[in-house]
């Protein structure tokens, strides 16, 4: 192979994998961002909870339906918030798999973009010396 021909495809090959490394980042910032929005709902849900648990029996608890305020049962808050809580929790558990999966992508990008570049600056000092 010609060696202008071999820079060439080294460099498209860089390209190429610069362009997926990019991809891979975006997709982790967006991951790190829902795992952000999650945390937040998750503890605005705890402290709901937490003020669920400490309301008397004969208390009373209302709920936003757009502009009215709605009576709700206690019990029936309290499975609510039960279930939105386990619900951010498993999302969580999924985002953060997630966000693993897309760490080692970005290694395993980032790994081929080193070993590429070195070929491509092997390969200019061979037409160098030519």
């Amino acid at each position: 192979m010609a060696p202008g021909r071999e820079l060439e495809m080294l460099q498209k090959q860089l390209q190429d994998e610069l362009d997926k490394l990019k991809n891979v980042q975006k997709d982790y910032q967006k991951a790190l961002a829902n795992r952000q929005q999650l945390d937040s709902q998750l503890n605005e849900n705890k402290i709901v909870k937490d003020e669920l648990d400490i309301l008397e029996d004969d208390g009373k608890v209302f709920k936003l339906m757009g502009p009215v305020l709605v009576k709700q049962d206690v019990e029936e808050a309290k499975q609510n918030v039960g279930k939105r809580i386990e619900y951010i929790s498993s999302e969580l558990k999924r985002i953060e798999d997630s966000i693993k999966d897309l760490d080692k992508k970005q290694d395993t990008h980032r790994e081929s973009l080193s070993k590429l570049q070195q070929k491509f600056q092997q390969a200019q000092m061979k037409q160098m010396t030519k």
